[in-house]
């Protein structure tokens, strides 16, 4: 069985369009979206739309739940006050072109998704998340300790832990002890749709594939894909330039920072 994720689309219809593309050639068994569909780029009705369309189970991510409430703070951890200004503006247009037929879609979505799988090779328990299990804007970056992370999964029940929202890909794995067998526990950021931070401009997505050898006690045995997908970067850096949006955001998407 394959499993595919996605986050953090930010509005940007070309990304979405292109991961969607690539999805129906590899045909995954099941998708699922971890949230931040607008926010940034200037087509959050049509990001939802799509989604909605193709009925993907998705998740509130922070973004969706300010504009969803009709707020003007989207709950991002902007480090300076320019970052702050670009920020109320790119929430301001959001709140502005939004429908309110996608607006109640945004206010409704969960903010978990849980998923069992009960039978044999092994038992797994994955949770999906947009930021953490605790606070749907908190970041869970690669960098941090090692024990802090474990209590993270461990709170959560969680075997596999899928996450967004810092729009950097990576998979980390922590050994613990159950009944004197050492198990390992994962964390698996997918990275980002349509905002990527990690240097490579294009389309992130992940693909997580559980089989005849998938296994708790080997760190190895539990097989994600990081699929990167090209799309026009270009069009969706000129389209936010010829929106009300700041142009810093279209150089954000050239230069993926």
């Amino acid at each position: 069985m394959t499993l595919a994720f996605f986050s953090d689309v930010h509005g940007n219809l070309p990304a979405l369009e292109a991961v969607l593309a690539d999805l129906d050639q590899r045909r995954p068994d099941m998708v699922f979206c971890l949230g931040d569909l607008v926010g940034y780029a200037p087509w959050p009705n049509e990001v939802v739309n799509e989604v909605r369309r193709r009925g993907i189970p998705t998740l509130a991510g922070n973004y969706d739940q300010g504009i969803g409430l009709g707020s003007d703070n989207c709950g991002c951890a902007y480090k300076t006050d320019a970052e702050k200004a670009l920020g109320a503006q790119s929430i301001a247009f959001t709140n502005a072109v939004v429908g309110p037929t996608e607006r109640r879609y945004l206010c409704h979505l969960p903010k978990h998704i849980r998923l069992d799988f009960d039978q044999e090779p092994c038992t797994l328990s994955l949770l999906l998340v947009h930021g953490s299990p605790r606070k749907i804007n908190e970041y869970l970056f690669e960098d941090r300790p090692e024990n802090s992370f474990l209590r993270v999964l461990e709170d959560a029940s969680a075997d596999i832990l899928l996450f967004g929202h810092t729009h950097k890909p990576f998979h980390r794995t922590f050994a613990y002890q159950h009944k004197g067998e050492t198990r390992y526990r994962h964390a698996l950021n997918i990275g980002s749709v349509g905002k990527p931070k990690d240097g490579d401009p294009r389309a992130a997505y992940q693909l997580l594939h559980l089989d005849e050898h998938t296994s708790l006690t080997d760190p190895h045995n539990i097989r994600s894909e990081l699929v990167r997908v090209a799309y026009d970067v270009e069009k969706a850096a000129q389209a936010v330039e010829n929106s009300a949006l700041p142009n810093e955001y279209a150089d954000m998407l050239r230069r993926a920072y």
